[in-house]
């Protein structure tokens, strides 16, 4: 059986081993280093890990001092927080002048659980993909985490990296290396194509094995690189019957309304269909609890498509 692993955890051993080799990567966090999984970069290298207290907005400010001094800051805390507490200063000192600060956001979506609503981030992508110059990822699994962590130093510019708490399996082989604005094709199919990112995507390749069990063959596309996103891959999938697309977050301003934005402006486009939160905030409750009733599970992604499609 493939093992399970969290995305903040692989991003924690991916994040040491980069200091490892790269003495310009400096890691600030919020107070939350046990979470975050940058508590073994912080024993390590105490020269280079900054607790900046429960002071987010003044971390952000912090690492875009350290970016336009030629360092690469590691910014961590809860994906909500990190986002939305510190919108202002992302926007005006990263954003704009284009600073390559990684903003690595933590217990993203539903699956931060029983903290709640103050503590899920169901708009975070929204906020992010808005902003000229971040690039968004949201890796699927710990082998794509590594690479992802590995590439980010050489892409310069400011990036939203968006780890979960929920332990999933592997979808890509060891081997895989990530490419900035590509789709990776898990399953081939041409009745349904579902895209997704983050803990979705296993959900996705589990919801087309349902599938294909009645007949239906469904095409599984990894969109972790949610900006810059890949076109081209949306505009192939578009030759499918149904377009599904599957997110931990709204659907207003995530991969659904991307994936919109890019079939209306092709025209004569299949029918769309957005799975993820409506319009609505998040509850207290277990991962599990809250997957199955937002309809995120492989079972309900996989009825929703066949009684469509019937």
């Amino acid at each position: 059986m493939t093992p399970l692993t969290e995305t903040r955890v692989a991003y924690g051993e991916a994040l040491l081993a980069l200091g490892q080799v790269d003495p310009r990567v400096v890691v600030l966090d919020a107070d939350l280093y046990n979470s975050t999984r940058t508590a073994a970069f912080r024993q390590a290298y105490p020269e280079r890990f900054f607790d900046m207290g429960i002071a987010e907005a003044d971390m952000v400010s912090t690492a875009a001092g350290m970016a336009a001094s030629g360092l690469i800051p590691f910014c961590n805390s809860f994906a909500i927080f990190l986002t939305a507490r510190c919108y202002d200063q992302i926007r005006i000192q990263i954003a704009y002048p284009s600073l390559p600060v990684i903003l690595a956001g933590s217990s993203a979506g539903l699956t931060q659980g029983p903290d709640g609503a103050s503590h899920q981030s169901l708009e975070d992508v929204a906020l992010m993909r808005a902003l000229p110059n971040m690039r968004v990822i949201a890796p699927a699994d710990a082998v794509e985490t590594r690479a992802v962590v590995q590439a980010l130093p050489a892409w310069g510019g400011p990036v939203y990296l968006r780890l979960g708490r929920y332990p999933v399996p592997d979808v890509h082989p060891p081997d895989h290396r990530f490419a900035l604005g590509q789709a990776t094709q898990l399953c081939d199919g041409d009745d349904v194509a579902l895209l997704a990112y983050g803990h979705m995507v296993s959900a996705a390749v589990d919801a087309a094995a349902s599938l294909a069990e009645r007949g239906i063959q469904a095409r599984v596309l990894n969109m972790a690189s949610l900006k810059p996103l890949d076109h081209k891959a949306v505009a192939a999938a578009a030759a499918c019957r149904l377009v599904v697309t599957i997110e931990e977050h709204s659907i207003i301003g995530g991969l659904g309304s991307a994936v919109a934005e890019i079939l209306a402006e092709r025209g004569g486009a299949p029918p769309l269909v957005r799975l993820g939160t409506r319009d609505q905030f998040g509850e207290s409750g277990t991962a599990d609890e809250l997957l199955l009733k937002h309809g995120l599970t492989a079972d309900a992604i996989a009825q929703h498509v066949h009684q469509f499609l019937r």
